[in-house]
């Protein structure tokens, strides 16, 4: 565990120190965007004295280490708020979509990629695989769009964009789960197929056990560890779509506030956002162990068999 807890800070620290000398690379001042081209150069100066822009690039990435470890995030250049305040306002959107993008994923991944597994070469297994890849060919910036095309303007079933309802979360949620599910049905095809060929299973099987109880109970539980790990790997990426999917359907998660800031140039709302989701994603990794331990209590939480 203290082996985990320092990996996991010294990739926090890579994640702060790449994000922050790489948002000073952006071309674009915050003091233009928040003052206007038409500010006095004087005023620029003295809001960006005020700000500690004016500070060296090295004074700034210190202090903002020490407020890190002060777990002080900083305040927005924007509107002077906390950014721990905005991060934990727009935090609840996006986790409510990630679980429902997740829900939907394995909804859809398991009994496809059991279908494809136990009807191995038959149309059901072209089919879910033409799916599969279907899925994954498409990226969330267009399918989003055609999702709100064909439902919400066409047939007027979903709002178009923002949280309004209950009913507001289908679109984007479908949008962000598609090809997570698409990947996961092939894992699971990929994973079921080689666990239904082990002795343990062809022994079920021969004592007359039913098939659909050998798998399901049996089979797909040892095939689910590969799944698992892949779970644990995508949710970055989960998150990682879940920017432009926010963006897509003006969703009120982290991830529109963290394009807001890039377009204001709100240094510390970035790295903010940045932060979070890096936070995030470290710890499921770390976590996806101990669910291991929960599936096959073989696996020592050390990783070693």
């Amino acid at each position: 565990m203290l082996q985990r807890l320092f990996s996991l800070l010294l990739t926090l620290i890579g994640v702060v120190t790449l994000v922050f000398f790489l948002i000073h690379l952006i071309p674009g001042d915050p003091v233009e965007a928040m003052l206007g081209d038409s500010a006095r150069v004087a005023d620029r100066e003295a809001l960006r004295h005020k700000l500690g822009l004016d500070q060296p690039l090295a004074v700034q990435y210190s202090d903002y280490i020490k407020s890190i470890l002060q777990l002080d995030l900083g305040t927005s250049l924007r509107n002077q708020q906390s950014v721990s305040s905005l991060l934990l306002e727009r935090l609840p959107a996006t986790a409510w979509l990630a679980f429902a993008a997740l829900l939907i994923a394995v909804t859809i991944a398991v009994p496809l990629g059991v279908i494809a597994a136990r009807r191995q070469g038959s149309a059901w297994d072209t089919g879910a695989m033409m799916v599969s890849l279907f899925g994954v060919s498409m990226p969330n910036f267009w399918l989003g769009p055609m999702l709100i095309l064909l439902f919400s303007l066409w047939l007027g079933w979903t709002p178009v964009s923002g949280m309004e309802s209950f009913w507001s979360i289908i679109l984007p949620a479908v949008t962000l789960g598609a090809s997570l599910a698409a990947v996961l049905a092939r894992m699971v095809r990929s994973s079921l197929l080689e666990t239904l060929g082990e002795d343990y299973v062809r022994t079920a099987l021969a004592k007359g056990l039913d098939e659909s109880t050998v798998v399901w109970r049996h089979a797909l539980r040892n095939a689910m560890l590969p799944v698992i790990t892949l779970l644990g790997l995508q949710l970055g990426a989960l998150l990682g779509g879940a920017v432009i999917t926010e963006t897509v359907f003006s969703w009120p998660g982290i991830g529109s506030l963290m394009v807001e800031a890039i377009q204001q140039r709100d240094y510390p709302v970035v790295q903010g956002c940045v932060l979070l989701i890096a936070l995030i994603y470290v710890l499921v990794n770390a976590g996806t162990d101990l669910v291991y331990r929960m599936v096959d209590p073989r696996i020592a939480l050390t990783g070693e068999e």
